[in-house]
């Protein structure tokens, strides 16, 4: 019921077709009005399926009370969404921005250049971690990807399957905070059949401060892909929907995944630290006849039966088709298949191997061949190979909660 609420996308796009209307003559009052008329037809839309959800009744309430304050009438035209034009020249970033709001910038010409750092996570849901561990985790219900003095951001993860441990990214959050003369706090989030190509309140960019330029949203394919540069950091957000689900992709200065206040806390923030133990999934390898019937049985009485549309020797082959290197990204391509019996999840993994190679600062590094399994903060457990039996993947994300 949550993802199928679209407030968020009504509050966007009221926002951006009233931005600084607000502020003018009574002149403007018939453009507010129709903007407001628009946007309490989007609330009515989406009323069934956001009847439990507090933004959509305070988004009610909060239509009428504009209504009566500026005397609109709830009979009338309504307008289609608009988004907000910049200023002549905030096409490219000012040449006069202010020079912290440019992290490499920043540098004094003689320094050590900046050292940069990649998460991601993606599929079933595999996560590679800003030291380069590659991990596949449960962490259904609300995580934390990453917590620091710049930027937060926080993933849902909801069940791929009924009865199944394996979840996938539903919903993303990415808060940017408030940074000097930079940018205003901006939020940006995204869920299932909606990836918008702006911030919440509608803008584009870090809003109107002087290098609010420093911080931009491109739409790379419309609903797909989507690109976030905030430059007064030095990084790079990549987010895309392949199927029904969003992956997450980052590269971001060392210095900046480390700007946390209290270090205690980088213990909750995923992209650091890795998944909590007993969210983790530890794969190992089975029978060679397993691997050959590609079938695996879950244990529990509890849970369904797992999803036949792949076998082992067809889902291997299909993620050939994209991934022809058998490291990490395609051992979990075969597992996502397995489990899921979605072809999406074969694009989910290639679209996050495609980013590993944009964003990536150390080409050596592209590919994982090891899995590495956090023992505790700091400490990392002896890892190991796996080549072709990882369809012990399906069988140990299956049987996971009978072995708890």
């Amino acid at each position: 019921v949550t993802s199928a609420c679209k407030i968020l996308k009504c509050n966007s796009e009221f926002w951006a077709a009233t931005s600084g209307s607000h502020h003018l003559g009574t002149e403007e009052a018939p453009e507010f009005c129709t903007a407001l008329r628009a946007y309490a037809h989007c609330t009515r839309r989406t009323a069934r399926t956001c009847r439990g959800d507090l933004a959509y009744h305070s988004a009610v309430h909060g239509i009428d009370d504009l209504m009566v304050q500026h005397n609109c009438s709830k009979d009338g035209p309504t307008s289609q969404p608009r988004l907000r034009t910049l200023p002549p020249g905030d096409s490219q970033e000012r040449s006069d921005s202010p020079e912290i709001c440019h992290y490499e910038k920043s540098f004094h010409k003689h320094s050590a250049a900046p050292n940069y750092t990649h998460c991601g996570l993606f599929g079933d849901p595999h996560l590679r971690t800003f030291r380069d561990t590659f991990q596949t985790c449960k962490v259904q219900g609300a995580w934390p990807l990453i917590d620091n003095n710049y930027l937060n951001v926080q993933v849902t993860n909801t069940p791929v399957l009924p009865g199944s441990t394996a979840t996938a990214t539903s919903k993303l959050t990415i808060i940017f905070k408030s940074f000097q003369e930079c940018v205003d706090q901006k939020v940006y989030q995204a869920e299932m059949d909606e990836l918008p190509a702006a911030f919440a309140d509608g803008s584009k960019n870090g809003g109107d401060k002087h290098g609010a330029n420093s911080l931009k949203i491109t739409e790379k394919v419309s609903g797909q892909h989507i690109e976030i540069q905030a430059k007064y950091i030095g990084t790079t957000i990549v987010v895309r929907q392949v199927g029904r689900y969003l992956t997450f992709a980052v590269r971001m200065p060392e210095e900046v995944v480390n700007a946390v206040e209290d270090r205690d806390s980088q213990g909750l923030y995923l992209c650091l630290r890795g998944c909590p133990l007993n969210q983790q999934i530890d794969f190992q390898t089975i029978r060679s006849a397993q691997a050959t019937e590609g079938r695996a049985r879950r244990k529990g009485p509890s849970l369904s039966a797992p999803p036949e549309a792949f076998t082992y020797e067809t889902a291997t082959a299909k993620c050939r088709e994209k991934l022809p290197v058998e490291d990490l990204y395609f051992q979990s391509c075969v597992f996502d298949l397995l489990t899921t019996g979605d072809v999406n999840f074969m694009l989910a993994a290639y679209y996050a191997f495609e980013d590993v190679k944009m964003l990536h600062s150390n080409k050596d590094k592209l590919h994982l061949y090891e899995r590495t399994r956090d023992l505790a903060p700091g400490n990392t457990a002896p890892s190991g190979t796996f080549p072709a039996l990882w369809v012990a993947l399906l069988c140990l994300s299956q049987c996971w909660l009978g072995l708890l």
